[in-house]
């Protein structure tokens, strides 16, 4: 939030300080500005010369076509891995061993392979099983369980970030154990895990362009089918690296937001 005016009545020291600050931050944000125009210049400059416009002008609205399920995509898996890595903080945080191996077993073999090699296990050989998952489900459950993966860390790390303090009252006043992760715990937790959430929200967001290997129409998928019979894979690439930038950047300034108003309670 930026700062209050100053007052008439305030010292002129303080004015002047508010003044000096208030100049310091224009000028930096000055510079910051033009760097940026700068370099995005540069490199527009480089590949100006090989630019078809006119390919743009044609095929911008079906590349553009495949960012709603891009975020559709990211949305649902994201859903999926939240579920996941509930469910598999709980499993690593089990007294249980048969649990906590189970949870385990999950994290570490999804975190020890590729996600390119998860999506064609999920879509190519459980098909070889008679398993036959539709390309868009495929891809919602491959991510899913990526990204759970990690998330099941971040929830893990949530959890024991609650004071231990007010898990022993809860015991005192004779609340069970399920009802202290209900009441006590989650909530808190969830509160913590919000913002890792967030970031990994973003990260998605890009890697569902791997998805459009098992012919997912996403957005990548759209540029690389717009862009090849034409032979303008650098207009559509680019093109699509411009649409993920902005949907990261729109999704980055929302979670900023969110994280604004939690913490809000701590202050």
């Amino acid at each position: 939030m930026s700062p209050e005016p100053a007052s008439a009545d305030e010292p002129q020291i303080v004015r002047d300080i508010a003044a000096a600050r208030r100049r310091r931050r224009l000028i930096f944000v000055s510079i910051f500005g033009l760097t940026w125009l700068v370099l995005i210049g540069a490199v527009l400059g480089l590949i100006a010369r090989d630019f078809d416009v006119a390919f743009l002008g044609t095929w911008w609205q079906f590349i553009l076509g495949g960012a709603w399920l891009t975020v559709v995509l990211a949305a649902c898996s994201i859903i999926l891995a939240t579920l996941l890595a509930v469910l598999g903080a709980m499993g690593r945080l089990s007294h249980n061993p048969v649990i906590n191996g189970i949870a385990s077993l999950y994290v570490s073999l999804i975190r020890g392979t590729p996600l390119l090699v998860q999506i064609f296990f999920w879509f190519y050989a459980l098909a070889e099983t008679g398993i036959v998952l539709e390309p868009l489900h495929a891809g919602i459950v491959a991510l899913g369980f990526n990204y759970g993966a990690y998330l099941t860390e971040i929830f893990r790390a949530g959890i024991q970030a609650v004071p231990r303090g007010q898990r022993e009252a809860a015991e005192a006043l004779g609340m069970s154990e399920s009802m202290l992760m209900r009441r006590i715990v989650l909530p808190q937790a969830v509160r913590i895990v919000v913002p890792p959430i967030g970031n990994e929200f973003i990260a998605m967001l890009k890697d569902t362009a791997l998805v459009s290997i098992i012919s997912i129409q996403e957005l990548l998928w759209k540029a690389q089918a717009a862009g090849r019979p034409q032979v303008r894979i650098l207009e559509a690439i680019v093109f699509a690296a411009a649409v993920y930038w902005i949907l990261t950047i729109v999704f980055s300034f929302l979670q900023e937001r969110l994280e604004r108003r939690l913490a809000r309670g701590d202050r």
